[in-house]
């Protein structure tokens, strides 16, 4: 363990960083071996190592004297989970989850809270050891704050850790108010990590033809981490040798089993601080429950392109709907029904029954009928390979050439009890690499989207020229400049 664990440097007191400023890398290693002589890293120039939270931007602050002042604004939010797919959020500063405040132990903070919802709001400090006055539970420590109301809270932070703020209004949280705060120790926590990441886990459900979640539901359709749901996640992009730490943040109705491929990690911290070593041991799979955070520590020694996911299967994919197996083998599936029907929820009958099948749209309760049949699957029940598959148009999704489809089905699938499962996830999940391509997915197999759907990432442990090269791309994409076609597939520029 004190093999897997080693590693030495010291770790100055973090700068806040705007986020333009949150990208910018130094050139520093730090893994198993000992750092070639000569080599620098930003622990051994006395900087800092700001957390990322890739899709979200940080929130920067102004100093008035000694305090450090933020601003957040409680909002509306228009917000594409996916290619195609803008759905209404709620959250701050544009972003659902909010943008991620970072400081350092022992800072005096003033953080000015406005409210342009059109209902009363509050903000909690989620875990902050702070003045009761200021800990923002409405109808306690304070009144909500009304429509176009403003409140500021003001304190001096003396822990270190992983912490988050949101909406103290339940159903508002499940609306994407949430956001990442992070206080850095004064000095760095041993071993030093040369990448900080922070993940926020959520869900909303929200049925095909609305853009609005449904906050009451206990379904949920669409997984996003920091606000983006597969394959439309930004990978964690790191350097072969690099000590990581990744902090996931659970604000929602779920608790999540998150695995993460090729790698054991350690857990150092809870939603509490930092975990005594003794409580370290190898993991590759961790539950981080509702209104927890937990921080994971490993040396990124075992180049790849490796998952980071949710391991409840449902969670593996997006707008799931109850499609899987017998119940797609019908010829049409009714629209108009109820809500429960749609979701596959059962309240009696068998889950065959027609009654029981899936449905699309929300009708208008008791009395609501089918009004049309629509195509249910691509996987039609006399229809095997996908070579007879019709064509099918889905919103932010682009159909898979033959030569890079996930897979044939056998000619017989059909007589097969259960089928069909994952072929084509139904959906069906076609492939969008140019769709989301971004300097950080550069390099990943052709086809990959298609396996990425839901709460669903990569870290991608690259050799140093690879990683420089995926660097020197950020660059490139920050002015406006196209991405180079990847080697043997040939893109259309506009």
């Amino acid at each position: 363990m004190r093999n897997f664990l080693a590693s030495a440097g010291l770790f100055a007191s973090a700068k806040v960083l705007p986020a333009k400023e949150k990208d910018e890398e130094t050139d520093g290693m730090q893994g198993m071996e000992p750092r070639k002589k000569g080599r620098k890293s930003e622990h051994d120039i006395g900087r800092a190592v700001p957390v990322q939270t890739p899709d979200v931007p940080d929130l920067p602050f102004r100093m008035d004297g000694s305090v450090k002042e933020f601003h957040l604004i409680a909002e509306p939010v228009k917000q594409e989970i996916v290619p195609g797919r803008v759905v209404d959020l709620w959250g701050y500063n544009g972003s659902a989850p909010g943008p991620t405040i970072q400081i350092t132990q022992g800072d005096r903070v003033r953080i000015i809270v406005d409210n342009h919802l059109p209902e009363p709001t509050s903000m909690h400090w989620h875990g902050f050891e702070v003045p009761f006055e200021m800990d923002g539970a409405p109808g306690a420590s304070q009144d909500p704050i009304p429509p176009g109301g403003r409140f500021v809270y003001e304190f001096t932070l003396n822990q270190g850790g992983t912490f988050f703020y949101h909406s103290h209004m339940a159903m508002q949280e499940m609306m994407g108010m949430i956001g990442a705060f992070i206080m850095h120790p004064k000095e760095s926590h041993q071993p030093v990590v040369d990448k900080d990441f922070a993940v926020i886990i959520q869900e909303y459900a929200i049925l095909s033809n609305l853009t609005v979640p449904n906050s009451s539901s206990m379904e949920y359709n669409w997984l996003a981490l920091n606000g983006k749901c597969g394959p439309a996640t930004t990978p964690l992009v790191v350097r072969h040798g690099d000590r990581v730490r990744i902090r996931l943040i659970n604000l929602g109705m779920d608790h999540h089993p998150i695995h993460l491929h090729g790698h054991q990690f350690v857990i150092t911290g809870t939603e509490g601080g930092r975990q005594p070593e003794s409580t370290w041991g190898p993991n590759n799979t961790v539950l981080v429950g509702v209104a927890q955070a937990r921080d994971l520590e490993f040396v990124a020694s075992n180049p790849g392109d490796w998952m980071l996911h949710c391991h409840l299967p449902h969670h593996m994919m997006n707008q799931m709907s109850s499609v899987v197996g017998p119940m797609s083998r019908h010829r049409g599936m009714p629209a108009g029904l109820g809500m429960e029907q749609g979701m596959g929820m059962i309240r009696g009958g068998s889950a065959t029954s027609e009654e029981n099948g899936p449905s699309l749209g929300r009708g208008m309760g008791v009395g609501s009928t089918a009004e049309q049949t629509v195509s249910n699957s691509p996987l039609k029940p006399d229809a095997a390979s996908h070579h007879d598959m019709p064509e099918m148009q889905m919103s932010g999704m682009q159909k898979l050439p033959d030569t890079q489809m996930s897979s044939d089905v056998s000619k017989d699938a059909n007589s097969v009890p259960g089928f069909p499962q994952d072929a084509f996830m139904e959906g069906p999940m076609m492939t969008m690499d140019k769709m989301v391509e971004k300097p950080e997915t550069y390099g990943l197999r052709p086809g990959w989207s298609g396996f990425v759907g839901g709460m669903m990432t990569f870290v991608r442990v690259l050799p140093p020229d690879k990683y420089d090269e995926i660097m020197r791309l950020k660059e490139k994409r920050q002015g406006n400049t196209r991405m180079p076609d990847m080697p043997g597939m040939e893109h259309k520029h506009e």
